[in-house]
């Protein structure tokens, strides 16, 4: 793989044409497959051969679970969260694979302000599917082909649920590089097997209010290093759940028996990271005025065996290897679960890996090369899975964002050549959240709603703002956390 300076990169909003496009990936090594809109009908408008609670899905578009912190202190709903809900009713994508990152405990919560899925929250959630659904029905005439989901988790490592400032993070085993950066510094903080048994009974009981508001299926999160994620590369924890890779995929196993045993019909997903690389941090010696320098991996010199990951090779974690991937996804299909949602790395310690952005958040990197090469890296990985995978389990493709206005044609080759069943828009959809059903209408790309990365997403809650898009939104552009996120961005470099 080349290096590339931010300068040298490939301008994606100045070229002109798809041949244009094809020539600048190729130009730093990669192909990725276009298909141009000539009037044929897309492949993304087709409906989906998988049935989930009985329902098809109208169309191959999904729209990506997203961690909202905009909701209330008890783990309620906002208005913002309202307001979302009903955009992502109004995209006509006919699968929402989680909406929101809803939290099956308070303790789990990545910030003080995440949707919480209990009882006490059960009306207010039911009240965001309703708005959802009398969105999309008021558009597009039915839901009778909308499918929904709720992304269950707990944020493990990434727990914050008091103060956005401060880390109470609870673990699956104690990491030699991550510890120091999220104040793990005791193994009081390893939840024990017993923690862990009542940390599957709260999953249970979030599937039933899951079910009982209309949810049609839960995702149950194992991505991004949360904690179900982190379970998988758990190779290093002793006893029923870490170890062998039959003990790190225990509590998978376990959450769907428990959920089956209360009697809940509900379907199963799983939203996975493929792979992931030991953690990355910005290069001081290579920092330019003024900005953070560019991602360079961790010393890892002294962790060898790498045997704290997922995807990743315990030789050189550099580099990725998908052996056990391939072994959970074969368990996915022996276990019945219907949609595999694909991503990989974590918004924490490698976002150039999860998320390709021009801009970094302001505690990531600049990017070391060009991030097209992360988004054909996600679509590869995809492509092998998918063609290894059980015959019925819905794969959803990922990271597509940084295509921008090349998005639609790549997506649309994807699933014409059957690398993915279908693909699922994160960031891209705060700000333009019809894209793709834009583009399987013929109509051409709104410029001006087309994500570009600014990353800005992330760099606002990380600093205690509400989350949103604020350089296209007007929503919230026109709020006074506009300007706080400027002043935060000029403060820190990003």
């Amino acid at each position: 793989m080349s290096t590339h300076t931010p300068s040298s990169f490939v301008r994606l909003g100045a070229l002109k044409s798809l041949a244009e496009f094809q020539e600048a990936c190729a130009s730093i090594g990669i192909d990725l497959p276009v298909e141009a809109f000539a009037g044929s009908p897309s492949p993304l408008g087709e409906p989906a051969v998988v049935l989930i609670n009985g329902k098809r899905p109208g169309n191959r578009i999904v729209i990506h679970p997203m961690e909202g912190w905009d909701g209330t202190t008890t783990g309620g709903v906002s208005d913002e969260m309202r307001r979302r809900w009903r955009r992502f009713g109004e995209s006509g994508a006919k699968m929402i694979g989680g909406a929101e990152a809803m939290a099956v405990c308070p303790e789990g919560r990545a910030n003080p302000n995440q949707l919480v899925i209990t009882e006490e929250n059960q009306a207010g959630i039911a009240e965001l599917v309703g708005i959802l659904k009398g969105a999309h029905t008021e558009r597009y005439g039915t839901t009778d082909d909308l499918v929904i989901g709720f992304q269950l988790t707990h944020s493990g490592r990434f727990c914050r649920p008091h103060d956005r400032a401060r880390w109470e993070s609870r673990v699956a085993f104690r990491h030699p590089l991550l510890d120091r950066k999220f104040n793990v510094a005791s193994d009081e903080q390893v939840l024990t097997d017993a923690e862990v048994e009542e940390l599957i009974a709260d999953y249970v009981r979030a599937a039933r209010v899951a079910w009982e508001v209309g949810a049609d299926f839960v995702d149950l999160k194992h991505c991004h290093g949360y904690l179900l994620h982190e379970f998988l590369g758990a190779h290093t924890r002793p006893g029923r759940y870490g170890g062998s890779f039959e003990n790190r995929t225990r509590i998978l196993r376990e959450v769907i028996v428990g959920i089956r045993a209360d009697g809940n019909p509900i379907n199963f997903g799983v939203r996975l990271s493929l792979f992931d690389k030991v953690p990355h941090r910005p290069d001081p010696a290579r920092a330019q005025p003024g900005k953070l320098g560019p991602g360079i991996p961790e010393d890892f010199s002294a962790c060898l065996p790498y045997r704290y990951g997922f995807g990743v090779n315990p030789e050189d974690p550099t580099e990725i290897d998908l052996t056990e991937t391939h072994m959970f996804v074969a368990l996915c299909g022996e276990l019945g679960i219907k949609v595999l949602n694909t991503t990989a790395g974590s918004p924490y310690y490698t976002p150039h890996l999860q998320r390709p952005a021009a801009f970094p958040p302001s505690d990531g990197y600049q990017p070391a090369y060009d991030p097209i090469i992360d988004v054909a890296r996600q679509i590869q990985a995809v492509r092998q899975v998918k063609a290894r995978a059980a015959q019925g389990l819905f794969v959803i493709g990922s990271g597509y964002t940084y295509l921008q206005e090349y998005l639609a044609p790549v997506a649309t080759a994807v699933v014409r050549q059957g690398w993915a069943d279908a693909i699922g828009l994160g960031r891209a959809a705060l700000s333009y959240p019809s894209m793709l059903t834009d583009a399987i209408a013929g109509k051409p790309v709104g410029k001006k709603f087309v994500c570009r990365t600014f990353s800005d997403c992330t760099t606002a809650p990380r600093n205690g703002l509400i989350s949103g898009c604020y350089p296209l939104d007007k929503f919230y552009t026109q709020r006074p956390e506009f300007a706080q996120l400027k002043e935060i961005k000029k403060q820190l470099g990003a």
